[in-house]
């Protein structure tokens, strides 16, 4: 079996999250992620291409996560108010959550 390029794209974009943000995410009130424009999120974000997100609330080994649809990624602003904005789609699945009604 062929091995992948190393530039190739990864299919998940792995970031974690305050629990707040994480439950905006998952009722489906927040549609965007912000993260600034750095040279670390620059190597994560500009001009790639993931099929999902996979969120995480903490770094525990049971922490709450959430799949999410990847709508796309684009850059706002300039200078040192530029950040970068992730398009969310729906909520694909969760783990170790429980919904609030």
């Amino acid at each position: 079996m062929p091995k992948s390029s190393p530039t190739s794209a990864p299919d998940i974009l792995q970031l974690n999250l305050v629990r707040i943000y994480f439950d905006q995410i998952a009722s489906g009130t927040k549609k965007k992620e912000f993260r600034r424009c750095t040279p670390y999120w620059a190597t994560r974000l500009a001009e790639r291409k993931y099929r999902e997100i996979h969120f995480r609330n903490g770094y525990a080994t049971k922490a709450p996560w959430l799949r999410v649809e990847f709508k796309g990624v684009s850059k706002q602003g300039r200078g040192q108010s530029a950040e970068y904005v992730i398009r969310l789609g729906k909520v694909l699945r969760f783990g170790n959550y429980r919904r609030s009604k």
